[in-house]
C-alpha cells in the first residue's frame, strides 16, 4: 500500500503542469534535489559558484573595495560608526528632551557618590571614580547604540580591577606608610588600573576588527547573572573592614572571601564605634530609600536620590562634629579640581596585565551587550553588537589616557535612567554635565565625606544583584540544566574568584550544550492517518509503519562527538551488526517479528551541520547499506550539510536520485520501490 493516496496515479516526468504548481496540484511525483533545482533553482549558476576557485572570489571581492571607498560608501560607513547621525535628525525634541534631561541629571547625581565608592573598591583614590564617570559616558554617547544604556563605574569590574591592582602593586608589609609613600603607592596603582583599562579596550577593539560581537552569546544569561550575584557577595564582604573602621589589607586570589571574613572576625574587637555608627545610620537610610524607589517607581516623578542625600548629611555631620580628628574617622579628603594630564599607560606592563584584561573585557562586553539587548527588545529597536564592541573598546582605551579604570554599562544606573524617563543617549550628556560641575567647582564640598558612607553605597547598590537569586525557583522549573549552570558558576565565583568563576561557568555551560547533543535519540517515524505528516512512532498508536521501510530522523549535529552514537543507533534500527546483518530494532509489540529493512529514509532536517568525521560516517553508512542490500535515501539536507557530504564522497556511494527535498517525497519513492521490487506490502498499525 502506498504511503500517499493513489501514488501511482501521480503525473509522470513529462507532465510538468503539476510540477510547476505543486501546491495547487493534488498529486505529484517525488522530487529529488536535482529535479527541484531544475524546476525552481538556478543549478547552473550554483555549480559555477561552487567550482569557482577561492582566489577568484577573493579577487572579485577586492575589486569591490574601491566602490566602498566612494562618497556614498564613506557616508554609509560614517552613519554606521557614529549612531547620533542616525537618531539625532529624528529626535523628538518636545517629547523627549525633558525626560532625557531629568534622567541624565538624576543618573549624574548618583554617579558622583557611586563613582567615588567604586574607586575605593578599585584601590585608587575617589577622584578617579569621577573621571571614570565622565569620560566613558561621553564617549559612549557618541558611539553606542543602546538608547537606554548608562555606562560608567561597575561594581563587578571594580572588584576584578581592584584584585588585579592589589596583586600588581601590593602594599608593603608593615602598612605604616608616610604621606609621601602613600601618594607614590596611589600613583602606581592608578597607573596599573589605567593600564588594565587600556588593555581591555585594546582587546575589545581587536574583537571588533575581527567582527567577534557574536562572542557575547557564549556568556549565557545564567552565567552572567550568577557571575554578578556571586561578585556582589565579594563586594559585600570586601567592604566590611571599611564599615567597621578596620585597617585590614585586602585579600586577593582564591578563597579571598573566606580569608577576609576570618580577618574581620579576628579584628572585630578593634572596630571603630564611630564608623560603625555611621555605617549603621547610612544603611538605615539607603536601604529603605532603594526599596521605596522600586515599590513606587510608577508613582514617583523621579527616583529619590538617597545616595546624594546621605553624602550631604554625612559630610555636614562629620564637619560640624570633627569626627575625623576626634574619632579618627577616615574621610575622602581633597578632590583635585579639573582633569588629569593625559598620558599613555606604561606599555611595558601590558604583557603582565593582559591575563587580567581579557576577563575584564569579556565581562564588560557581556554585561553591556545583555543589558542593551534587554532594553532594545523592550522598546522595539535594535543594537549592533559589533558597534557595541567599538564603543566600549574606544571608551576604555581613550579614558585610560585620563587615568580611568575599566568601565562598562551598569545595572543600577541603567535601571535608574529608564525609571527617570530617559529616551536616548542624549541623557548621557546631562549626566556628564553633573559630574563635570563636581570636578570643576563642587569637589571641596566632599572633603569631609566619611569613607564608611562610600562603603555603604557600594553595598546598597548590590541590591539588584542579590535579588537575582529569587529567579532560581523559576529557573529550576524551566530548565534544570540552566539551573545547574547558574549554581556551578555562582559557587565557583564565591569560593574561588570572579575570574576563575567566569572561566568555569563558560566551560561548564559549553559542556552542557555538548552533552545535550550527545544524548539525542534517533527517532523512527510513521505516517499519520489521513495526512502526509510523519511523526515519531512512540507519540501515537495511530501511525502507519510499512514492513521493510524504516524512516529515521536524527535531530542533532553530526560531528566527531556524536558520530559514535549515530553509528550505534542506526545499527540498532537497521540491524547492521559487526558480524553481518542482524534483526533490526522494532518499535512495536515485544513479540512482533521484525521484517528485514529493505529501504531506509534518513531525515536530515534536524542535522544542522556535519564535520569531516560526521560526513565520513554517513559515507560509511551508505557503503554498509549497499553491501547489506538496503536502499538508502536522504531527505531534506540543508545546503551546508549536503555540500560537506558531497565533498566527503557521498555521491560515490549513492546517486543524485537518492537525495530528496522532503521526507514525504522520499517515503513516496520508497513505497513505490517496495511495491515494484517485492511482494505487495501490508500496513502495520503500531
Amino acid at each position: 500500500m502506498s504511503g500517499l493516496p493513489d501514488a501511482r496515479t501521480c503525473p509522470g516526468l513529462g507532465e510538468a503542469s503539476d510540477l510547476k504548481f505543486p501546491l495547487g496540484a493534488k498529486f505529484r511525483e517525488p522530487l529529488t534535489e536535482a529535479r527541484f533545482q531544475q524546476l525552481f533553482g538556478d543549478a547552473e549558476q550554483e555549480s559555477d559558484l561552487l567550482s569557482e576557485p577561492r582566489w577568484s572570489r577573493l579577487c572579485r571581492q577586492w575589486r569591490r573595495l574601491p566602490g566602498a571607498c566612494s562618497g556614498p560608501g564613506a557616508w554609509r560607513l560614517l552613519l554606521a560608526r557614529l549612531p547620533p547621525l542616525r537618531w539625532l535628525p529624528h529626535y523628538r525634541w518636545r517629547a523627549w528632551l525633558l525626560g532625557d534631561a531629568v534622567a541624565g541629571v538624576t543618573v549624574g547625581i548618583v554617579h558622583v557618590p557611586q563613582g567615588m565608592a567604586f574607586a575605593l573598591l578599585t584601590s585608587v583614590p575617589p577622584v578617579f571614580g569621577l573621571y571614570t564617570s565622565f569620560f566613558p559616558v561621553l564617549i559612549y554617547t557618541l558611539l553606542g547604540t543602546g538608547r537606554h544604556l548608562s555606562t560608567g563605574t561597575f561594581a563587578v569590574l571594580s572588584l576584578m580591577t581592584g584584585s588585579a591592582v592589589e596583586r600588581l602593586v601590593p602594599e608593603p608589609l608593615g602598612g605604616n606608610l608616610s604621606e609621601i609613600e602613600r601618594e607614590q603607592l596611589d600613583v602606581q596603582r592608578v597607573g596599573a588600573a589605567a593600564a588594565l583599562a587600556f588593555g581591555s579596550g585594546a582587546l575589545m577593539l581587536g574583537m571588533f576588527a575581527l567582527q567577534l560581537g557574536v562572542l557575547s552569546t557564549f556568556l549565557s544569561e545564567p552565567v552572567v547573572k550568577a557571575l554578578t550575584s556571586g561578585a556582589a557577595l565579594h563586594v559585600l564582604v570586601s567592604q566590611l573592614p571599611s564599615l567597621l573602621g578596620l585597617p585590614l589589607p585586602r585579600q586577593i586570589g582564591c578563597f579571598a572571601l573566606f580569608k577576609t571574613l576570618a580577618a574581620v572576625l579576628t579584628a572585630l574587637p578593634r572596630s571603630s564605634p564611630a564608623e560603625l555608627t555611621i555605617s549603621a545610620l547610612s544603611l538605615a537610610l539607603l536601604v529603605p530609600v532603594k526599596e521605596l524607589n522600586v515599590r513606587f517607581r510608577d508613582k514617583l516623578p523621579t527616583p529619590i536620590p538617597g545616595e546624594i542625600v546621605m553624602v550631604l548629611l554625612a559630610s555636614v555631620l562629620c564637619f560640624t562634629s570633627s569626627l575625623d580628628t576626634r574619632y579618627n574617622v577616615q574621610i575622602v579628603g581633597l578632590l583635585p579640581g579639573g582633569f588629569p594630564q593625559p598620558r599613555l599607560p606604561n606599555l611595558a606592563e601590558l604583557p603582565r596585565i593582559l591575563v587580567d584584561s581579557l576577563p575584564i573585557a569579556l565581562v564588560a562586553f557581556a554585561v553591556s551587550a545583555s543589558l542593551a539587548s534587554i532594553y532594545a527588545d523592550k522598546y522595539s529597536y535594535t543594537i549592533d553588537s559589533n558597534q557595541e564592541l567599538l564603543a566600549h573598546g574606544v571608551s576604555n582605551l581613550i579614558s585610560s589616557l585620563f587615568s580611568c579604570f575599566p568601565n562598562s554599562a551598569t545595572l543600577a544606573t541603567t535601571s535608574l535612567l529608564v525609571d527617570a524617563g530617559g529616551n536616548t543617549q542624549l541623557a548621557g550628556l546631562f549626566s556628564c554635565i553633573v559630574v563635570l560641575s563636581v570636578l570643576l567647582w563642587l569637589g571641596p564640598f566632599f572633603y569631609y565625606l566619611p569613607k564608611a558612607v562610600l562603603a555603604c553605597i557600594n553595598i546598597s547598590s548590590m541590591r539588584q544583584m542579590f535579588f537575582q537569586m529569587q529567579e532560581l525557583p523559576q529557573l529550576w522549573r524551566i530548565s534544570r540544566m540552566d539551573f545547574a549552570v547558574w549554581m556551578v558558576t555562582w559557587v565557583a565565583v564565591v569560593i574561588l574568584s570572579v575570574d576563575l568563576g567566569l572561566a568555569i561557568g563558560v566551560v561548564f555551560s559549553m559542556m552542557t550544550v555538548i552533552c545535550r547533543t550527545q544524548r539525542v535519540q534517533c527517532l523512527a517515524l510513521g505516517l499519520a492517518e489521513g495526512t502526509e505528516l510523519y511523526r515519531p512512532l512512540r507519540e501515537s498508536h495511530k501511525l502507519r509503519k510499512v514492513p521493510g521501510l524504516c524512516i529515521l530522523s536524527y535531530p542533532a549535529p553530526l560531528y566527531f562527538g556524536t558520530r559514535g552514537q549515530f553509528r550505534r543507533t542506526l545499527e540498532q534500527h537497521l540491524g547492521l551488526g559487526e558480524g553481518g546483518k542482524e534483526a533490526p530494532k522494532t518499535d512495536g509489540p515485544p513479540d512482533a517479528v521484525a521484517e528485514p529493512v529493505r529501504v531506509v529514509v534518513l531525515d536530515c532536517s534536524g542535522l544542522t551541520f556535519a564535520d569531516v568525521a560526521g560526513a565520513r560516517e554517513v559515507v560509511q553508512l551508505a557503503s554498509r547499506c549497499r553491501d547489506a542490500g538496503i536502499h538508502l535515501l536522504l531527505a531534506q539536507c540543508n545546503a551546508s550539510v549536503l555540500g560537506t557530504l558531497t565533498q566527503a564522497g557521498l555521491l560515490n556511494r549513492v546517486t543524485p536520485e537518492q537525495l530528496f527535498v522532503s521526507v514525504q517525497d522520499a517515503a513516496a519513492h520508497a513505497l513505490e520501490r517496495l511495491e515494484t521490487t517485492g511482494p505487495k506490502t501490508c500496513t502495520v498499525w503500531v
